[in-house]
Formats: C-alpha cells, sequence, structure tokens
C-alpha cells in the first residue's frame, strides 16, 4: 500500500499494513522508488529506534546514515547497511543526492527478547562485499546467510537469516533449495517472474513453500527479493519505532525516549 515516512518520503509499504501484518521475524518492508526529489529529499530525520534490526538495501542512488553512537556512512548502489537498535539508538538516514533515481528497501527484523536490551551496533557492508554467484543471464547477490557456497555479511545469530537477490538480465531459471526456515518469502521489484510454476508480477509478495526446493524462471530485466528466517515464535508489541514483547515495555521505552535515556547519547554527532 502507498505509504509515507520520515519527512514524508512516498513509498510502498508491503509488510507491516493492514492486508500484511508482522511475518515473525520480518516486521516490516517497504520500498521507496522515485526519480522525483519532492519523493525522498525531506528523509528521514533524527528518530529513535529499540528492539530490533533495521537493513538498507539500495538499488539506485545514495543515502547517508548517523547516528547517537557516532557511526556514520553512505549506502550506494548496490551496499547495505545492518543497524542493530537493540536497547536504543537514535538514527537519521538522509539522501545524498538533489535528483535522480532514488530506489532500494528498508526490512525490520525482530530481536528476541534476550536482546532487546543488548547494546546496538551498526555496520556498513558496500556493493564490492556482497557476494555474487554468476548464473549466466542472472547473478544472484547473497546479501544473508548461505548459497551456492556464497556467505552474506549480514548475520543474525538464531534466526538462519536468508536474504537473496536474484537479478536477471536475459530469460533464466535458477533453482533455491530449502535450508529449513519456517518463515521464506519472496517479493517481485522489477519485471515478471514464475515461482515453481506460478506467475509472479512485479509489486507482488508470495509466501513460499517453505519445504520446497524452488525454481525461478525470470524474463529480461526481472528481479526477486528472497527472504527467510526462524520465526522467534514470541509477542510482538509495537507502538511506531519501538518493538518489544508488551505494552509495559513498550511504555519503558516511550518514558526512556522522552526523558534522554532511550540511548547513550541521544543526540547526533
Amino acid at each position: 500500500m502507498p505509504a509515507q515516512d520520515g519527512a514524508g518520503v512516498k513509498l510502498t509499504r508491503i509488510i507491516n499494513q493492514p492486508g500484511l501484518k508482522h511475518q515473525d521475524p520480518f516486521l516490516m518492508l517497504d520500498e521507496f522508488r522515485s526519480d522525483n526529489p519532492d519523493d525522498y529529499i525531506a528523509g528521514f530525520p533524527p528518530h529513535p529506534h529499540r528492539g530490533f534490526c533495521t537493513l538498507t538495501y539500495m538499488l539506485a542512488g545514495q543515502m547517508e546514515h548517523k547516528d547517537s553512537v557516532g557511526n556514520t556512512g553512505v549506502v550506494e548502489a548496490g551496499g547495505v547497511q545492518w543497524m542493530k537498535a537493540a536497547r536504543g539508538i537514535i538514527h537519521a538516514e538522509m539522501p545524498k543526492q538533489e535528483a535522480g533515481l532514488m530506489w532500494g528497501f528498508q526490512l525490520w527484523v525482530n530481536l528476541p527478547a534476550a536482546e532487546k536490551m543488548s547494546e546496538p551496533a551498526w555496520y556498513d557492508y558496500p556493493a564490492d562485499v556482497i557476494p555474487e554467484i554468476d548464473r549466466g543471464n542472472a547473478v544472484i547477490r547473497v546479501v544473508a546467510g548461505e548459497h551456492g557456497g556464497k556467505t552474506g555479511p549480514v548475520d543474525a545469530p538464531g534466526r538462519d537469516f536468508l536474504m537473496l537477490d536474484l537479478v536477471f538480465n536475459a530469460a533464466e531459471t535458477l533453482t533455491v533449495a530449502a535450508q529449513g526456515q519456517r518463515q521464506r518469502l519472496g517479493y517481485v521489484y522489477k519485471g515478471n517472474v514464475s515461482v515453481n510454476g506460478e506467475a509472479v508480477a512485479r509489486g507482488e509478495l508470495v509466501r513460499l513453500d517453505t519445504d520446497a526446493e524452488l525454481i525461478i524462471e525470470g524474463s529480461a530485466d526481472s528481479g526477486l527479493l528472497l527472504l527467510a528466517a526462524q520465526p522467534i515464535n514470541e509477542p510482538i508489541a509495537q507502538y511506531g519505532p519501538f518493538v518489544m514483547n508488551n505494552s509495559v515495555e513498550i511504555e519503558q521505552a516511550i518514558r526512556d525516549y522522552q526523558n534522554g535515556t532511550l540511548a547513550a547519547n541521544q543526540k547526533l554527532t
């Protein structure tokens, strides 16, 4: 569904909207795509998070990150920024361009209760450290997890997190074996593909058989994000940028933010 976030950035909310709520452990998936600066230039000014991880994956454009821990970085096309908000962090994501196409995704991945109040962490992975598997007319980018002997840099211990970007330059057939994750989703972000004989068009998210080998047929200029993980199977309580296990913890997060103790330093450096 169309949505706006930050200071008015126009985006498409795929997961965490009325038609599709949390897909444990995936809390939210947004796609932002526009070549109109008015749709993205205001960005995502400083805001808090607690209780989960964010993953920003860029297909085009540049986004700068700053946070209260002192981390800074620019995510460019093909790059990934992985942030463990945990007990609390304040961060901002702002465009580093004034024109041109801005296209990417933000995925929220939940943390189990035992890790929600751990220390925050931040990682910046440029495009050249994301492993790629050449399959002739297609490339498989391994962002997280393991596929084809390659291991992606993003790690979510205990969740068996797999994130693949399947990019088709011409007609090609790819196979992805089941790895045992009980949550498995596919999102077509360009073109059209067929998954085990079933057509899936751009903008469609599909829930995939968790035990089947996937046979994915893509046409020229098509792409699919594949997400898989083990569910955490704990209660989810969300209030905006805070995701905890119950309302008492949410109320505490709000109080901590209001009184300046959510993060070690609530000002960006």
